[in-house]
């Protein structure tokens, strides 16, 4: 029979042997990576090739949003993006950890990464946010190139724009946008989960199209579009990013899940929330929420139908999903 001396000693050589380089503890269901939008399939996929081999949750997320900055091209994110009311395209961007280490960029111009500018926010300076020049300078020192991204297609797309200059966001864009067309925007964001049970998140956008120069939505806002914690989960967000901002929306959702919430659950009392405190507003804009907990459980909830994510493991890296919502419709 174990005693209680030697079972307390089994204890802590496991721990101990935890600790050491080359043995950790694997997370039960092996990695597993989450994303917005149907563009999420793809940018899965390039995070999927670092959690494959080994890698770590914060190195396939920027793997994965990176694929969005470059090979992505509509107006949603990255260097095809549509620019804002004064014919300028700036790129916002954050990464997570899940021990606490974030950082984030915003209204950065003429960078082609900012979610690797982000991350060097995050690991070569004591800030967590950067934004507009000081961000762009900041890029160059760390060795990032310098280019006018405005395609001639978004350019032209603003330059119809301005002959009626209306703005309204709308719902689900993302989704039926080609680059250079007049509809609004969206971003993607991903959430990693690797074989040491390690977590971590990204998020990054060009932001609403034909916006205020200088607005900043969610996206790079730790909290709102993003947040990853360790001990719980992680959720990102899509849709207006001033309701986010509102809510604290992605932190919210994290801790809705610390209280015993499923990811759907959390995601759900999160999207109840923005509708009660905004009722009229929340029958004319959308809201996504997507979460993963610990154990690798995911859900996600939407104001309007149409949300849709990705999700990407060991045995499927094409899975699209369909989010619940609270409106049946695409557009109340």
């Amino acid at each position: 029979m174990v005693d209680r001396r030697q079972f307390l000693q089994a204890g802590a050589l496991a721990a101990g042997m935890a600790a050491l380089p080359g043995v950790q503890a694997r997370v039960q269901g092996g990695a597993k990576v989450v994303s917005t939008w149907d563009f999420g399939v793809p940018a899965n996929q390039a995070a999927w090739k670092v959690l494959a081999q080994g890698g770590s949750a914060l190195d396939a997320v920027e793997a994965g949003a990176r694929w969005a900055e470059s090979e992505l091209c509509n107006p949603t994110v990255g260097h095809c993006g549509n620019p804002d009311r004064d014919g300028v395209l700036s790129l916002d961007a954050s990464i997570m950890d899940g021990d606490g280490r974030c950082g984030a960029v915003a209204a950065l111009v003429d960078i082609p990464h900012p979610v690797s500018v982000a991350r060097k926010v995050m690991e070569n300076s004591p800030h967590v946010l950067l934004v507009g020049e000081g961000a762009q300078q900041f890029a160059v020192q760390q060795g990032f190139e310098r280019r006018r991204l405005l395609t001639p297609q978004a350019e032209a797309a603003w330059r119809e724009w301005l002959k009626t200059e209306k703005y309204q966001p709308q719902i689900n864009a993302e989704r039926r946008g080609l680059p250079g067309n007049s509809d609004n925007h969206d971003t993607i964001g991903m959430l990693a989960l690797d074989a040491r049970g390690h977590l971590a998140g990204a998020c990054t956008t060009s932001g609403m199209a034909w916006k205020l120069h200088g607005r900043v939505g969610d996206s790079p806002i730790i909290g709102a579009g993003l947040y990853v914690d360790n001990e719980v989960g992680a959720a990102t967000a899509s849709g207006v990013g001033e309701e986010m901002i509102r809510n604290a929306a992605s932190f919210l959702v994290v801790e809705l899940m610390r209280q015993g919430r499923t990811p759907a659950q959390a995601c759900r009392e999160a999207i109840d929330r923005v509708v009660r405190k905004r009722p009229e507003a929340s029958r004319t804009l959308q809201v996504c929420f997507l979460a993963m907990n610990k154990q690798g459980e995911v859900g996600a909830y939407a104001l309007h139908r149409g949300f849709v994510y990705a999700v990407c493991d060991a045995q499927r890296q094409d899975d699209l999903r369909d989010s619940p919502s609270i409106y049946t419709s695409t557009q109340a």
